[in-house]
């Protein structure tokens, strides 16, 4: 019994009806990363896409710095990671794709200092996080790290007053 081959031309063109026909009756369903490509996204992210690993924060954790940073982060970070950093009261935070992080994460955690300034510098494309090039200065910038590595504790600080009802 001999096996019917379809022509290349013919196999391409229905492709580009079926795979359409597909979609629309099926829908695309978007499944969560196997723990072996989240484990790959997080070695790139903290081992070759961000910058800054060896940089050293100049500023010494304190009451002013901390404050300094609180102050930084409330005008620059609050819309999207709450005012504790950890989303608290962000209705979006977990619909953005990839979702906010919370910022106490071992994943954010674990950035040295100067990557989590490169990471403010220069944002996380293609995630929602923009850089802050020109709009914060480099003080600003360590005073946040500073405050991100001494967040409170989650929902201590309420919802962002832009979110509150």
């Amino acid at each position: 019994m001999r096996r019917r081959i379809l022509p290349p031309a013919l196999a391409f063109v229905m492709g580009l009806v079926f795979i359409p026909l597909s979609i629309m009756l099926r829908g695309i369903e978007a499944t969560s990363p196997h723990s072996f490509e989240t484990r790959i996204v997080w070695e790139a992210k903290h081992h070759m896409l961000v910058g800054n690993k060896a940089q050293q924060n100049p500023l010494a954790v304190s009451s002013t710095t901390l404050a300094d940073g609180k102050e930084a982060f409330s005008h620059y970070c609050v819309a999207c990671h709450g005012m504790d950093g950890q989303n608290t009261g962000v209705p979006f935070a977990e619909k953005l794709s990839p979702p906010a992080p919370s910022l106490a994460s071992r994943d954010v955690q674990s950035y040295t200092d100067g990557q989590l300034k490169w990471v403010i510098d220069n944002g996380i494309w293609p995630s929602g996080m923009p850089g802050s090039k020109g709009t914060l200065s480099d003080d600003e910038i360590w005073s946040i790290v500073v405050y991100l590595r001494n967040l409170p504790p989650a929902g201590s600080l309420g919802e962002p007053e832009m979110y509150s009802h």
